[in-house]
């Protein structure tokens, strides 16, 4: 088969991946917090690696390597709400998961109050109110430790951190990261949490729509050299007949 056959048809399948990328970017432009992922490209031959397939052979094309993000900062937009936070500068808030321990860290400070019954000195169950993110993890004050609420207007120690390299940060739906690697290592931060605020995402619509039209284009070109390949291939075998 033509090489040329082989280029364009991972091209066409890495703008299909490429195109899934842009649309969970425009899929999230009013999430809060949410950050932006860049698709990265790599060619194969330079790379010295198979295709995309193991049936595609060694250096056709460019595929798609990965994800970058975009930790820019958002628009802060004022809600008046007394347990909507936002931060100024670096830093995650970080959510705690009871039931399975499991940390992950986001932007979107759009918490919430939720009902837990524990045991007090004496045993006796009683109701105690953490701040969430109102799908049940718990948000972690300054020192690590979730955030037990007595007043629900009052400010909250709201704690921030921050990683050394955040390049290791995996997305875990929506806004929320998972620190994996060399960004396991937390530290805590120092900056700034506004009250009554909320980080907007960074994602610019106008953008990631022409990035989409971008990706559209250079998929029908794929499509449009795969068969022409196709067409060649077709010419040179009849004349063999």
């Amino acid at each position: 088969m033509n090489q040329s056959f082989y280029t364009a048809a991972v091209g066409a399948r890495e703008q299909m991946l490429r195109l899934n990328v842009q649309g969970n970017n425009i899929a999230n432009v009013n999430t809060y917090g949410y950050k932006v992922e860049k698709p990265a490209f790599q060619t194969l031959m330079y790379g010295m690696i198979r295709g995309t397939e193991d049936d595609v052979p060694r250096g056709t094309g460019a595929k798609l390597s990965g994800t970058t993000t975009d930790f820019s900062n958002g628009i802060m937009m004022d809600t008046g709400r007394a347990q909507d936070y936002a931060i100024q500068g670096e830093g995650f808030f970080a959510l705690y998961e009871p039931e399975t321990g499991e940390i992950t860290y986001t932007r979107d400070g759009s918490f919430s109050l939720s009902m837990y019954q524990e045991p007090d000195e004496n045993g006796t169950l009683q109701e105690v109110f953490y701040l969430s993110d109102g799908e049940g993890r718990q948000v972690l004050d300054t020192q690590g430790y979730p955030i037990v609420v007595t007043d629900p207007e009052a400010r909250q120690p709201v704690g921030t951190f921050v990683f050394v390299y955040q390049d290791g940060l995996r997305h875990a739906g929506g806004g929320r990261f998972t620190a994996e690697g060399k960004s396991a290592e937390v530290w805590i931060g120092d900056a700034k949490v506004v009250q009554g605020f909320l980080e907007g995402s960074n994602a610019d619509l106008a953008t990631e729509i022409s990035k989409v039209i971008e990706a559209q284009r250079s998929y029908s070109y794929a499509l449009k050299m795969v068969q022409t390949s196709d067409e060649i291939e077709t010419t040179v075998n009849n004349l063999r007949n």
